[in-house]
Order: structure tokens, then C-alpha cells, then sequence
């Protein structure tokens, strides 16, 4: 069965002016299916998270065209463009941002709060999100109680929780230790799989991109080339820092 794009990038420029003028993407053109986890690799400074914040739409384009489900966001005004994002992207990050007043449950229901969602269905959501999450017992804490898995897992049930279609995660291994990471990583794939959210992920780390289906890598603000998983995890792994290799730059940056 054929997939639809969710995402289509045409030729995406964008320049940055200042003293020197920053070419930061270069006419990327750029799609992804529904329902395809992938993840965006290259060195500090190859354009990955202005590629991230052009499809969250919190940057636009110098030139070319970006469509979203069929939708151009640049044709949308302000409010519509906040309405779009909020409805159909959930955010995960390296930094976990939850609201420290707010306990698991309260923080995760956030996004359906602002949607005005009868509480029925806030209860409805939650308990099966916080089944999936293993946050069942821990709803009550607050997040200076939780460990950094936890934390990070209470922020991919915020960014799951109003079904966005594409779910956009910047570095969200960065600051856990191995366990915790490997932890977000399976809960990612797996919401991946039985689901079918779309998933980007710009990482570091070429053992969080072998969890994905296809890893982008992008240096100076140009595609550098692609690669699609094999049965092995093991061997895209390897297939994968074979590319960062041929990437050069700093291989530190890369982890």
C-alpha cells in the first residue's frame, strides 16, 4: 500500500543576514511518509536544527516551499499558524522543559487543557497513555521527583497525548545516561510502530539514529547522503558511522 508524504520540503533555502551573510540550508528538498521514523544527523553548524525548526514552523523558509499534510504554513496567519502547530506536531526535547508546579499527569494534559477537551476524555487519554509510558504509579510526583527517564518519558506522553501527526524530537537523549536513553529510544520506536506518528529526530548519536527507518545526514546546509535500515540493527549502525566518518568535520561532535 502506498504511503502519503505527510511532509514535503522543495527547495528549501534560508539565509540568515548579519555582518556575514549565513547560507544555513541550501535548496534541500526533503519528504517524509506517514508513518516513518528518521532520523537527522551531521556536524554542529550542517543546518539539522534549522532543517527542524522549518518543519516545526518556527522558522520559515528564505526560499522554496514547505507543505505539512497538504498545507503550506506560510499561507496561514498567526493564529491559525499557532492553532496548526499545536494540533498537529508534538515537541520532544534535549532540555525537558515540564512545568515544575505541575505534577506528571497535570503536565502531560497540558496540551489538551488549552483544546478545552471535556474531562471524560482527558481521564480516557491519560490512562492509556500512562499505561504505555510505565507513568502509572509516578502521575502524582512532581518533576523535581523523577529521574531523567522518567522525565523525558512524561515529556513524549505531553507530545502524544492530542495525537499529533509528527512528532519532532531535538537531541531528546542528550542529557540521559544509557538506560534511560535506550529506555525513550524503545518507547519512541514503539509508539513509532503500533501508532503510526511520523517521527524526526535530529541526534548526535548513531546508536539512537539505528532505531530509526532512515537517517538523513546533512552537512553545510546540503543533503550528504541517506541510508535505510537493514533487518540487523547492527549492521545500519555500523552502516551509519561509516557515513559520519565520511562526513569528517569533528567525529566529537558526533559522539
Amino acid at each position: 500500500m502506498p504511503k502519503n508524504a505527510i511532509l514535503k520540503l522543495k527547495q528549501i533555502t534560508k539565509i540568515y543576514e548579519g555582518k556575514v551573510i549565513h547560507r544555513a540550508l541550501n535548496r534541500l528538498d526533503f519528504e517524509a511518509d506517514e508513518g516513518e521514523f528518521i532520523a537527522i544527523m551531521g556536524p554542529s553548524g550542517s543546518g539539522k536544527t534549522t532543517l527542524l525548526n522549518i518543519i516545526s514552523t518556527i522558522d520559515m523558509p528564505t526560499y522554496g516551499q514547505v507543505l505539512i499534510d497538504g498545507i503550506e504554513p506560510e499561507s496561514l496567519n498567526g493564529n491559525e499558524l499557532a492553532l496548526f502547530r499545536r494540533r498537529n506536531f508534538g515537541f520532544v526535547f534535549q532540555d525537558i522543559n515540564l512545568l515544575q508546579m505541575l505534577t506528571v499527569e497535570e503536565n502531560i494534559v497540558l496540551p489538551l487543557t488549552l483544546d478545552g477537551l471535556p474531562i471524560s476524555e482527558m481521564k480516557r487519554r491519560i490512562a492509556r497513555l500512562a499505561d504505555q509510558l510505565t507513568l502509572t504509579e509516578i502521575l502524582n510526583r512532581r518533576p523535581d521527583e523523577l529521574s531523567g527517564g522518567q522525565a523525558q518519558r512524561t515529556a513524549v506522553g505531553r507530545a502524544l497525548i492530542h495525537k499529533p501527526k509528527l512528532i519532532l524530537a531535538d537531541e531528546p537523549t542528550g542529557n540521559l545516561d544509557s538506560k534511560s536513553a535506550k529506555e525513550v529510544l524503545e518507547l519512541l520506536s514503539h509508539i513509532n510502530q503500533t501508532e503510526g506518528t511520523t517521527i524526526i529526530m535530529v541526534t548526535h548519536d548513531p546508536i539512537a539514529a539505528s532505531y530509526c527507518d532512515r537517517v538523513l545526514f546533512i552537512k553545510d546546509g546540503e543533503i550528504f547522503n541517506e541510508i535505510y535500515k537493514d533487518e540487523r540493527r547492527q549492521t545500519f549502525f555500523q552502516r551509519i558511522l561509516n557515513v559520519l566518518s565520511l562526513l569528517g568535520g569533528n567525529v566529537h561532535d558526533l559522539r
